[in-house]
């Protein structure tokens, strides 16, 4: 039988930048394509190119960190077919493993045991018709929605779903962050706190450490 592979941009240790895990020591995979283009999207080196990896290239990468926590993310690593399979042997390495995810494609066959952090593409994104809003059935009390706000509009438009499909009593937590240079921190965490809203503000750690270079 072919060994499974997959199409690999990089493979790096460092803390998690967002999520409920934020700070925490963390090997990020990041796999090589997207069909989105969000307007604010910050991994566009992704998007092409990459390295061809058998799952065991990629296991024995993810070991040699020794790592508790592993993030499989993009691009979109749902648009590679042998995505829900790594993510199992991932688990199975006994590894607490997430998955960051647009949410434009289905999460069928995600191994339960793996953390679904998913966005919800808001208007200012430019990608809101994509959200495959049939995957909110397949989240529960482990997984995450983010919403990435580019204006007040979006913040709006956020307002409205967590109310329509009663985001926060579906997941463990709602995400919610401003978009660089569109929306301040500050103006957005005044939103948040005037209204009350059952969500997770935050901002990506790793921007702030880094400036986001590649590989952290």
């Amino acid at each position: 039988m072919t060994e499974l592979s997959v199409k690999i941009t990089e493979i790096f240790y460092s803390l998690q930048g967002e999520s409920n895990t934020v700070g925490l020591p963390t090997v990020f995979v990041r796999l090589t394509g997207c069909p989105l283009r969000c307007g604010y999207c910050d991994s566009e080196y992704a998007f092409y190119g990459g390295t061809r990896m058998s799952f065991d290239e990629v296991l024995d990468k993810v070991a040699s960190y020794s790592p508790r926590y592993v993030c499989v993310t993009g691009g979109e690593p749902m648009a590679q077919k042998h995505t829900p399979a790594l993510l199992t042997a991932l688990c199975e390495r006994g590894y607490q493993v997430s998955l960051e995810t647009s949410g434009a494609m289905t999460l069928e066959g995600v191994d339960e045991r793996v953390v679904k952090v998913m966005d919800l593409k808001t208007p200012g994104s430019g990608e809101v018709q994509r959200n495959l809003w049939s995957n909110l059935k397949l989240l529960d009390g482990r997984d995450q929605i983010k919403f990435v706000i580019c204006s007040r509009e979006d913040y709006q438009w956020a307002k409205l779903k967590l109310d329509e499909y009663k985001l926060a009593e579906r997941v463990g937590d709602v995400l919610i962050s401003p978009s660089f240079g569109q929306v301040s921190p500050r103006q957005l965490a005044d939103w948040v706190v005037e209204d009350n809203l059952p969500v997770r503000f935050q901002l990506q750690l790793h921007k702030l450490l880094w400036d986001d270079t590649p590989g952290h």
